[in-house]
């Protein structure tokens, strides 16, 4: 290599070490995991018991937005059209708060939460079929970075 190209070189990786390290006008980071998320919760037919799965689930969600600011979080509780109407909507109540709670225990902000039931409305469509998959909670969560 030429003596001549080498001492070219070598000033040039010496000035531009002596540059000026330009500003950083805006912050670079990765992408949010605080996003408003929805999730159902699913139980066994006539249970408001959290089963393993809906615990998987809750804590899934829980540590996602263990970072973020929750600015709400609603919870329906559902039931099939199996017996009475009356306990169906006090099975669905029962379904809400038990997922409300869980997700209140993992830390979410309780002032957030908007529980509501439907009990089996809804559980049959208009052409008198049942609706499968009635049997559960289903979570919104509203959440942004803080």
């Amino acid at each position: 290599m030429n003596t001549g190209f080498k001492v070219v070189m070598l000033a040039g990786v010496v000035l531009a070490a002596c540059a000026p390290t330009p500003k950083r006008t805006t912050l670079v980071v990765g992408e949010s995991s605080c996003a408003p998320i929805s999730f159902d919760v699913y139980f066994v037919e006539n249970q408001a018991r959290l089963t393993d799965a809906a615990t998987t689930a809750i804590d899934a969600a829980a540590n996602q937005i263990s970072s973020c600011s929750v600015r709400s979080v609603k919870v329906v509780g559902l039931a099939d059209n199996v017996g009475a109407p009356e306990a169906n909507l006090t099975l669905s109540q029962r379904r809400a708060r038990a997922a409300a709670m869980a997700l209140v225990s993992r830390g979410l902000p309780a002032p957030a939460f908007d529980v509501t039931a439907a009990g089996d409305a809804g559980a049959v469509t208009a052409e008198g079929l049942d609706e499968p998959l009635r049997r559960r909670a289903s979570v919104v969560i509203d959440a942004h970075p803080r």
